[in-house]
C-alpha cells in the first residue's frame, strides 16, 4: 500500500518537476542563443584581407554576442564575397558567430 502511494506521488511529481526543471535552466542557454541569428554589429577596422585562405582580420571592439572583449584576430567568412568589398585600414561594422572552435565574419559592412 506504501509503495503505490509512494508510486502514485511520484507518477504526478515527476511531470512537474521535468516541466520546471526546464523552465529553470533556459536562463542558461542565453549566451549560446546569442552566438547566432541576428547579432548586433560590433566596430572593426580591418587588418588584413586573405582571398586565398577565405579569412580576414580585425582589430575589434567587445563583441557582444560572444562575451569577446576588444582584439586583433583572424576570422573566417561566411562567404568569400565579402572580402571583395574592404581592404586593410577600412573602418567597419560587422557580425560575428562562433561554430565548433571557428569564428566566422557572417555580415560586414563599411562604417558610417
Amino acid at each position: 500500500m506504501k509503495n503505490a502511494l509512494l508510486i502514485a506521488a511520484l507518477s504526478v511529481a515527476s511531470p512537474l518537476w521535468a516541466q520546471s526543471s526546464a523552465t529553470d535552466h533556459s536562463a542558461h542557454h542565453t549566451a549560446a542563443g546569442n552566438q547566432t541569428g541576428t547579432a548586433a554589429l560590433s566596430d572593426g577596422e580591418v587588418r588584413k584581407v586573405d582571398l586565398d585562405a577565405k579569412k580576414i582580420t580585425l582589430r575589434h571592439g567587445p563583441i557582444a554576442n560572444l562575451d569577446m572583449p576588444p582584439m586583433t584576430m583572424v576570422f573566417q567568412v561566411k562567404d568569400p564575397a565579402m572580402l571583395n568589398t574592404v581592404k586593410a585600414g577600412d573602418r567597419v561594422k560587422f557580425a560575428a558567430e562562433k561554430s565548433g572552435s571557428t569564428y566566422i565574419v557572417t555580415r560586414i559592412e563599411g562604417a558610417k
